[in-house]
């Protein structure tokens, strides 16, 4: 049955002018891609909206005047940004504290995304969003201080943490194991780290429902999960384990590989300049009570990417 709502949500759709930052990364490609159905697409990338300037910040979103703010962009490099930490937190803090001060002042919805390392990694629970954060690295450090300013801005927010986050394209675990099996007959591959790997695909179309579900009303819905959840695929596994069935995967599609052994090493045994968490396992029970919204399993959301990665090999 026709009703005046119809037309109202059309117009609706139609108007909003919808920001993404980062859209040269792996997220934020992707959101751009799926959020065009709700209106107009405003891809912000370096040239438009630079992190690194966050004193421009304000101007420029006073000239793209947007309805909705999506932030997937970030200062990513984990190891690097223990030699850099100052320009980790002017990207992944002082920009979004911009960024949530203009939004905050206009009521214009804010979805910003953190991550996983900013917890510590003890023991073997998933951790829930009330756990208290405890961050290991420079990046981790950086992240929670973005995910603190916002919340202090006071806007209509929604900050989702991910974890282990990998496409077809662009540099992650996913190419860089596809890479090296191609080239090396043996891998050795961290085993005792345990998380949930989580495809750019899989995090965009999540957000994608997250707003779609309640369009009309987004600041309730994020006020609902007190502006935080977390979003990954469900299951878990290993660095290791992942490896494991990034190569299978392979092979099973007719990409020849080279290697012939892949390793489980401890990390301890792979020292590198940013410590990393143990356990990153998310607890999604939130995201599943509040939303409606129950992630496939890591190996199922895997696949799409395999049959595309071994296209372009």
């Amino acid at each position: 049955m026709w009703t005046p709502w119809d037309d109202a949500w059309l117009f609706l759709v139609i108007l909003m002018r919808i920001l993404v930052t980062g859209v040269t990364g792996q997220i934020g490609a992707e959101l751009a891609s799926r959020l065009r159905k709700f209106g107009t697409v405003i891809a912000a990338d370096r040239t438009v909206l630079d992190l690194a300037q966050p004193g421009s910040i304000a101007k420029a979103l006073d000239r793209l005047a947007p309805d909705i703010v999506i932030n997937p962009a970030a200062y990513t490099a984990v190891d690097k940004a223990e030699d850099e930490p100052k320009l980790a937190h002017l990207v992944n803090a002082v920009a979004p504290a911009s960024i949530a001060r203009w939004t905050s002042a206009r009521r214009v919805p804010l979805i910003h995304f953190s991550t996983d390392y900013v917890f510590g990694g003890a023991g073997e629970r998933p951790w829930r969003e009330d756990d208290a954060p405890q961050p290991l690295s420079a990046y981790g450090a950086s992240k929670l201080a973005g995910e603190n300013e916002i919340r202090a801005a006071g806007g209509p927010f929604l900050i989702i943490r991910t974890s282990w986050v990998y496409a077809a394209r662009g540099k992650n675990f996913l190419r860089t194991i596809t890479q090296l099996a191609r080239e090396r007959q043996e891998l050795r591959i961290v085993a005792d780290q345990i998380g949930a790997p989580t495809s750019a695909a899989l995090i965009a179309k999540v957000a994608t429902q997250i707003i779609e579900r309640k369009m009309d009303n987004l600041s309730a819905r994020f006020a609902a999960v007190d502006g935080l959840v977390h979003v990954a695929a469900s299951d878990e596994t290993t660095w290791y384990g992942f490896a494991i069935a990034i190569i299978q995967g392979l092979r099973a599609r007719g990409v020849q590989l080279a290697v012939e052994q892949v390793v489980p090493i401890r990390t301890s045994d792979y020292p590198t300049r940013a410590k990393r968490p143990l356990n990153s396992r998310l607890n999604l029970g939130r995201l599943q009570r509040v939303f409606g919204i129950t992630p496939p399993h890591w190996e199922v959301a895997l696949t799409p990417e395999l049959d595309e990665l071994s296209q372009n090999v």
